[in-house]
């Protein structure tokens, strides 16, 4: 005869509901946060053909703040890799003082470049889940590999569809909406005024 299992406490299930809903935060925190970070590299790449300075540079201050944070912590095990991870977009402005001539198409050049793409589109959510794991130490154990999947398509999925947007801007913004908002125009951008959509 085979026994059953002894049925769950009412505490055992409340707990079970409240892991449930922080997961479910916890993974919309990061979808969100992650894709506000990485829309706008994507779109800049589609339109521009190019990642503007300021992103790259926004990385970088994040990635050498969230370091400091890591660095003071108690030893953890974890530590050591964190700090490596956010090292990245120092080691891509160190390469760029030492080794990049503007003018040169050389291969050591053209690493360093696809070294910066990579930093901005990755380095952006990379230092976003390594800040949020460092403020809030619970925020990772909160998110089954099932749903840090789902983190990572739907991330994805922005960063694909923001590079397409920016691609085709021309057929859905002018060249004014570019100007009024304090952007250059990009390259087959429509002539026009702003199209404002509310008055």
């Amino acid at each position: 005869m085979t026994e059953s299992a002894p049925p769950e406490s009412p505490a055992a299930t409340t707990a079970r509901a409240e892991r449930a809903r922080a997961s479910t935060r916890a993974t919309g925190v990061v979808i969100v946060g992650m894709s506000i970070a990485l829309w706008w590299p994507a779109f800049t790449v589609g339109a521009w053909g190019t990642l503007f300075f300021d992103q790259l540079l926004t990385v970088w201050a994040a990635s050498v703040g969230a370091l400091v944070v890591v660095l003071i912590q108690p030893r953890g095990r974890k530590r050591v890799g964190k700090a490596l991870a956010l090292l990245v977009p120092s080691l891509w402005i160190l390469l760029s003082f030492l080794f990049v001539d503007s003018d040169s198409d050389d291969p050591v050049t053209v690493v360093v470049s696809l070294v910066a793409v990579l930093v901005a589109i990755l380095g952006l959510p990379v230092t976003i889940w390594v800040l949020a794991r460092v403020v809030w130490p619970e925020f990772g154990e909160d998110i089954p590999w099932s749903r840090r999947l789902i983190v990572l398509g739907a991330v994805l999925l922005i960063a694909v569809a923001s590079f397409f947007l920016g691609a085709n801007q021309s057929r859905f913004l002018t060249c004014g909406d570019f100007t009024i908002s304090g952007n250059s125009e990009p390259p087959g951008c429509t002539p026009g005024p702003p199209d404002i959509l509310f008055e």
